[in-house]
């Protein structure tokens, strides 16, 4: 770590704990050659994630159309914002941990239909019927069938 104060290279750690916001580590750092002590934070970095539309342009990931689109799905439907909510963290912690920063847009949707089905199955078959553009009745009769 170089020294802001006189630009040296050599510093050490004079303390290390969680920062008050639980999201870095802070460390206080003396420069061993002017003795000036500074504090650094350490974040974890955090990739955008990025959806990839059926025409293969790259998008950023918005939540809020995801759960705008989940909240229309739901209407009427016994299914609170929170509930919504902890699907799509489901979602995100998923994309996170597997180190997948892009995604094409049918694999998210798959991702949603999967956790959808378990939440409301009649909110699965109106975010079904969107998300996969039933094209016709017969479309729809499957995907019922399917179901059941």
């Amino acid at each position: 770590m170089r020294c802001p104060f006189c630009g040296h290279d050599e510093t050490k750690v004079v303390d290390s704990r969680v920062s008050e916001s639980q999201d870095a580590i802070r460390r206080r750092r003396e420069c061993l050659q002017c003795q000036q002590r500074f504090t650094t934070y350490e974040r974890r970095e955090e990739m955008p994630l990025m959806v990839i539309k059926r025409d293969g342009s790259p998008e950023p990931f918005e939540r809020g159309k995801l759960l705008r689109g989940l909240v229309v799905a739901t209407a009427k439907r016994n299914v609170s914002t929170e509930q919504l909510e902890t699907l799509i963290d489901g979602i995100e912690t998923e994309l996170h941990n597997t180190f997948r920063y892009e995604i094409p847009a049918k694999a998210l949707g798959d991702m949603v239909l999967k956790r959808l089905v378990e939440l409301d199955k009649v909110a699965y078959i109106r975010f079904a019927s969107v998300y996969k553009s039933f094209q016709d009745l017969d479309e729809f009769y499957t995907e019922l069938r399917d179901l059941k």
